[in-house]
């Protein structure tokens, strides 16, 4: 079976043929790489619809920020920042999904036009949310979660990363699946620097097969993170600031679409729309092979050197 086959389709979702782009906009002043640039709603959908422009294949949009050490909003603060930017790019034909963690968020955002919810603590945070996500019958994404964000860092303890984040996310899977929510609507997330250090990001990343082996599309959301600053920066060096890791984030979107990520969720998304095209041409060049290749309009000779 080829890797396009294996990222799996998400129901009530569109099929993009490869791995999937989700552009962030962040409705916050705090989230850690872009916080304020987008707080105002006329310019939150712009972004949005910008985004798009420029490759996404959806909008995923937040108004909590959920970085390491972040107090939450309260829920009536969530909704102002939230609905009207759904709102706004669902009425202009944009695929939305929201991040959030309350179900009156996710309730209210797919009655504004909403199709996915991403929900980074699995229904964990809200035990109204797998219900109400239930009783729409729309897609969820359950990401893998210890802690709200105060918390999470003295939650980064494993002996073996790979093999409790599955176990903890085929748990958190009978769960959702046991309170009505259908399996083809379900997509996993490892929850990279979410209760981890840049080891743990890593070894996640290296063993996307352990984690598409539990048999549901993965979205991968690496953007801007932690682990890429300690990466970018080596043993001696000051990680470069989140906005300059975006380069980095396209290369961990291409290892994603090659290893069969469903989607990869990125704040910068014109280079990481370019990586998984690659990668999917790369995927088709070898499926492919030796069946007339030498006919296809990518071998028109362009002077490479």
């Amino acid at each position: 079976m080829s890797k396009t086959y294996g990222r799996g389709h998400v129901e009530g979702l569109p099929d993009w043929g490869r791995c999937a782009v989700m552009g962030v906009v962040n409705v916050t002043p705090d989230s850690f790489s872009d916080g304020g640039r987008w707080f105002d709603t006329t310019a939150a959908v712009k972004h949005g619809l910008d985004l798009v422009a420029q490759g996404a294949d959806l909008v995923d949009v937040g108004g909590e920020s959920t970085r390491p050490g972040a107090t939450r909003v309260d829920a009536d603060e969530e909704l102002r920042r939230v609905i009207p930017v759904v709102r706004g790019l669902a009425a202009e034909g944009v695929t939305v999904s929201v991040d959030t963690m309350r179900a009156t968020v996710a309730e209210q955002a797919l009655a504004a036009g909403a199709l996915l919810v991403n929900d980074v603590s699995g229904g964990l945070a809200d035990p109204a949310m797998i219900p109400v996500v239930a009783d729409a019958g729309a897609p969820f994404v359950v990401m893998h979660w210890r802690g709200f964000s105060q918390d999470m860092n003295s939650l980064a303890v494993y002996e073996d990363v790979v093999g409790e984040v599955v176990a903890e996310l085929r748990t958190r899977l009978d769960a959702v699946i046991a309170g009505g929510i259908r399996e083809d609507r379900i997509v996993v997330d490892p929850g990279l620097g979410f209760a981890k250090n840049a080891e743990h990001d890593l070894a996640l990343v290296a063993h996307m097969r352990e984690l598409r082996a539990l048999g549901h599309p993965v979205l991968v959301a690496a953007s801007r993170k932690r682990f890429l600053g300690r990466v970018l920066a080596g043993p001696e060096g000051a990680p470069p600031p989140a906005r300059e890791r975006d380069a980095a984030t396209a290369a961990v979107s291409a290892i994603a679409a090659h290893e069969g990520a469903w989607a990869v969720r990125v704040h910068e998304v014109r280079a990481t729309a370019d990586a998984v095209r690659v990668a999917r041409a790369v995927e088709g060049a070898g499926e492919g092979a030796g069946e007339g290749a030498a006919s296809h309009p990518l071998d028109t000779p362009e002077g490479d050197r």
